[in-house]
C-alpha cells in the first residue's frame, strides 16, 4: 500500500481527496501548515475532520515562525505591495505551506504528496513547483484538477461512502493569515464591482480617532505603543488588531496570475498595510536616495518572484542580503494617527533622521554653501542641457 501525505485544510475539496485517495488504496497521512491563519480551537476541529474521514494520520505544522523570519521580514524591508496595493498576504503563505508539507511528506516516508487545488488558480503552481524542486522522488496527486470535478459531485461522492458534514457554500470564500485575508466573492469576478461592508471578516467597532505608534530596530518591527515586542509576531497580530477596529487595509488587488489569467480579490490586510508604510515613512527619514531608488527596485523583483513561486531561485537569497544591508540605520519610531477606513502618517522618532544635520534645514537655513557656490554649481549642472539645445538651435 502506498502512503500518501494530503495538505488538508478540511474544506470540500481537500476532504474529498482524503476519501478519494483511500478507495483508490492508498494509505492517507493528512496534515495542515498553519503559518497564523488558525488559531488552536480552529486547529482541532480540522484534526477531527481529518479523523473522520478515516485517515491513518494528522499532523498540525506551525511554521509560522519560518513565514516571517523568511519572508514577512523581508516585503517590509522591500515595502513590497503588489501593483502598488496588495501585500502578497495568501500567496506568499503558500509557498511556506508546501515547504512544510514537503518536508514532512519526505520525514514520514511518503511515496506521494496530494494537494486538493484546482487548476484555475495560482496555488497549484505553487505547490507543484515547489514539490518537483525539493522532492522530484515523490509523486504529486491532485484529483480535484485532474478529474475537473464540481462541488455537487463531490459532496455526492462523500455521502455515499459514509461522510456527512456541512458544506454549505458560502457566499464568500475567505483565506485568512498573519499577514492578510483575502476575500473572494460574486463581486471580485466582474471588473465594475467591490465587496460590500459585510463581506470583511472585521468589522468598524471605533468611530473616535486614536494615534499608534510602531517602532522599528534596523527595519523591524520592535514595539507598539510604546510597548517592547520581542515576539515579532505578536507585535504584528497587535497592529492588525487596533488597524483593524477601523476597518484599515480593505483594498481589492487586480493583477496577473501565474497562468496568464487577470485575477481580482478582495482583502483586509490592517497589519500589514499600516507596518509597510509606517516604515517606509521611516527609510525616508533614514536613508539615502540612491538607497530608496535601489530598494524599490529589488522590493519590486522580490514580490513579484515571491508572488509567482519563485521563492527557491537562488537570486532570492541575493535580494535579501541587499534588502537586509539596506536597514542598518532604519530604527526609531513612526506616529500614525488612525480614523474609520483610513489613517495619516504623522512622522518619526529617531537618531538616524537625515533632515537632521548641520548642512541645513530646507528652505530655511544655508550651513554648507554659499550662494555664489550655488551659482557655480548650476552653471556646470546644465551643461549638457545648453549644449543640446546649442545645438538644436544651430541646426535649425
Amino acid at each position: 500500500m502506498k502512503k500518501v501525505l494530503l495538505a488538508f485544510s478540511g474544506g470540500l475539496d481537500t476532504s474529498f481527496c482524503a476519501m478519494y485517495l483511500k478507495e483508490q488504496g492508498y494509505e492517507v497521512h493528512t496534515a495542515l501548515a498553519n503559518t497564523g491563519g488558525f488559531d488552536a480551537e480552529e486547529l482541532k476541529v480540522i484534526e477531527e475532520k481529518a479523523k473522520k474521514l478515516g485517515v491513518a494520520s494528522h499532523a498540525s505544522l506551525d511554521v509560522t515562525k519560518d513565514y516571517y523570519n523568511k519572508s514577512i521580514k523581508y516585503m517590509v524591508f522591500g515595502n513590497v505591495l503588489r501593483n502598488g496595493t496588495y501585500p502578497i498576504s495568501v500567496s506568499s503563505e503558500r509557498i511556506f505551506q508546501a515547504i512544510a508539507i514537503i518536508e514532512y511528506a519526505k520525514k514520514i516516508g511518503a511515496d506521494a504528496v496530494a494537494h486538493g487545488s484546482t487548476g484555475a488558480g495560482n496555488d497549484q503552481v505553487r505547490f507543484d513547483l515547489t514539490f518537483q524542486i525539493l522532492a522530484p522522488e515523490i509523486e504529486i496527486i491532485t484529483p480535484t484538477r485532474d478529474m475537473e470535478l464540481t462541488r455537487d459531485y463531490e459532496i455526492n461522492y462523500l455521502k455515499e461512502h459514509g461522510y456527512v458534514a456541512d458544506f454549505k457554500k458560502l457566499e464568500y470564500s475567505i483565506n485568512k493569515g498573519l499577514w492578510g485575508t483575502s476575500v473572494g466573492g460574486k463581486e471580485t469576478l466582474k471588473s465594475n464591482e467591490t465587496l460590500p461592508e459585510e463581506a470583511y471578516p472585521s468589522q468598524v467597532t471605533k468611530k473616535e480617532e486614536s494615534q499608534m505608534t510602531i517602532d522599528f530596530v534596523n527595519g523591524e518591527i520592535a514595539g507598539v505603543n510604546g510597548k517592547k515586542y520581542d515576539d515579532k509576531i505578536a507585535a504584528i497580530n497587535e497592529v492588525n488588531r487596533l488597524g483593524s477596529e477601523y476597518g484599515i487595509g480593505r483594498d481589492m488587488h487586480i493583477g496577473d496570475t501565474i497562468i496568464g489569467i487577470k485575477g481580482r480579490v478582495g482583502f483586509e490586510a490592517a497589519g500589514a498595510i499600516l507596518i509597510i508604510n509606517a516604515h517606509k515613512m521611516l527609510e525616508k527619514h533614514t536613508l539615502t536616495k540612491w538607497q530608496q531608488y535601489w530598494k524599490d527596485q529589488i522590493g519590486t523583483w522580490y514580490g513579484m518572484f515571491l508572488h509567482e513561486a519563485q521563492y527557491l531561485e537562488p537570486v532570492m537569497r541575493d535580494m535579501e542580503a541587499m534588502l537586509e544591508s539596506s536597514q542598518r540605520n532604519v530604527t526609531g519610531r513612526v506616529i500614525i494617527n488612525l480614523r474609520p477606513y483610513s489613517y495619516t502618517l504623522v512622522g518619526v522618532e529617531t537618531s538616524y533622521d537625515l533632515m537632521r544635520s548641520d548642512f541645513g534645514e530646507y528652505g530655511e537655513v544655508v550651513k554648507a554653501w554659499t550662494a555664489d557656490d550655488v551659482k557655480g554649481f548650476t552653471k556646470i549642472l546644465g551643461n549638457q542641457m545648453k549644449i543640446y539645445h546649442n545645438v538644436q538651435k544651430r541646426n535649425g
